[in-house]
């Protein structure tokens, strides 16, 4: 037996353009859709794009999906042989302050805290989430901006990929989290980093959908993307106690109005930017 070989599709676009195609790849077969831009550590292929990287289960389930997809966003198959690249990435997963006074280290990588640092130690595994990417740092920094409101309180954490947000939340003063994801796989990275941290006692991680969450909390995250946010607005306004925050992230810039706006009883405090992405944080009536 030859070694493993997974398959992928590469496809460029817009910024504005990636929840459309993202949705059009998973609905054609992809297994997942990595994102790569100039901020990523594996940056895109063309300038002033993005570009897009599909995982599919098989050749031809790829061919097939190229065969679909229109030919100005250059759809090509690629190979990669061998697991030696799935760690590959670990090489520039380094120490990194997801917000200020709060440090997200990878297991592999030794860090001293300075005075006053708190310091997370964090997996990703399988799921989406090491503090690199702007959405998750926009929310961090929300976090800490509102520490105030966080301390002692219970956190809610919609789509919680590796556990960051809940698990920073609490390193800001949080005394409880629960993380929902839909992935499996996400729960039990979660689970892996609380206990990884020691914080298994605060975490709550579960598939269970924000729908049947009977709770409420002060502070409820959502770092999804816009096109889930929208749909999901009713959803996460319910899970908000009154007088509550609501961070939304995984906005693109242009999306910021359209998100907004399935959120207009709630009261827009700031919407802070950084790089293509925004943040919206709400505040619910009291």
């Amino acid at each position: 037996m030859g070694e493993p070989r997974y398959p992928f599709v590469h496809v460029d676009v817009t910024a504005e353009e990636v929840d459309e195609t993202s949705a059009l790849l998973f609905e054609l077969g992809a297994e997942g859709v990595e994102e790569r831009d100039p901020t990523t550590l594996v940056k895109n292929a063309v300038e002033g794009k993005v570009t897009l990287v599909a995982a599919f289960p098989s050749r031809e389930e790829a061919d097939a999906a190229i065969a679909e997809l229109d030919a100005a966003l250059s759809p090509r198959y690629e190979e990669v042989v061998g697991d030696a690249w799935r760690d590959a990435w670990k090489e520039h997963y380094k120490p990194y302050a997801i917000a200020e006074g709060l440090v997200v280290r990878p297991p592999w990588e030794p860090y001293e805290a300075k005075p006053g640092e708190k310091v997370l130690e964090l997996e990703p595994g399988r799921a989406f989430g090491t503090g690199l990417h702007e959405t998750t740092r926009l929310v961090a920094r929300a976090i800490k901006a509102h520490a105030a409101e966080v301390q002692g309180k219970l956190v809610i954490d919609v789509g919680c990929g590796s556990g960051i947000l809940a698990l920073s939340a609490i390193a800001l003063g949080a005394a409880r989290a629960v993380a929902i994801d839909n992935d499996p796989e996400a729960i039990d990275v979660t689970r892996e980093n609380a206990e990884r941290n020691s914080l298994t006692s605060r975490v709550e991680a579960s598939t269970t959908d924000v729908a049947a969450l009977d709770l409420e909390a002060p502070l409820v995250v959502a770092n999804i993307e816009a096109r889930i946010l929208i749909p999901m607005a009713a959803d996460l306004q319910r899970r908000v106690a009154p007088g509550g925050l609501l961070l939304l992230s995984g906005i693109l810039v242009p999306q910021k109005e359209d998100v907004r706006a399935a959120y207009p009883d709630m009261e827009l405090l700031e919407a802070p930017s950084l790089g293509e992405w925004v943040l919206l944080a709400l505040r619910k009536a009291g």
